[in-house]
């Protein structure tokens, strides 16, 4: 299966497993993964949009590119 998800979807991920406890429960739980995945996708449209204004660059998968 392919792996679509970008750099920013998987250091999420990563940063959501490391959380302690019952609230870090429900980012490990196998079953819920499409309903963090949706969440996931509105955060990181969001920290995109904010890369992009702040910074001025766009974001690709792998890389910034500069606004034309």
């Amino acid at each position: 299966m392919a792996d679509n998800r970008d750099y920013l979807d998987k250091a999420l991920d990563a940063a959501q497993k490391k959380i302690p406890g019952k609230a870090g429960d429900r980012f490990r739980d196998p079953n819920a993964v499409q309903k963090n995945r949706a969440m996931n996708e509105k955060i990181t449209d969001f920290l995109r949009k904010q890369i992009e204004k702040i910074t001025g660059f766009v974001t690709t998968n792998t890389r910034f590119l500069r606004k034309a």
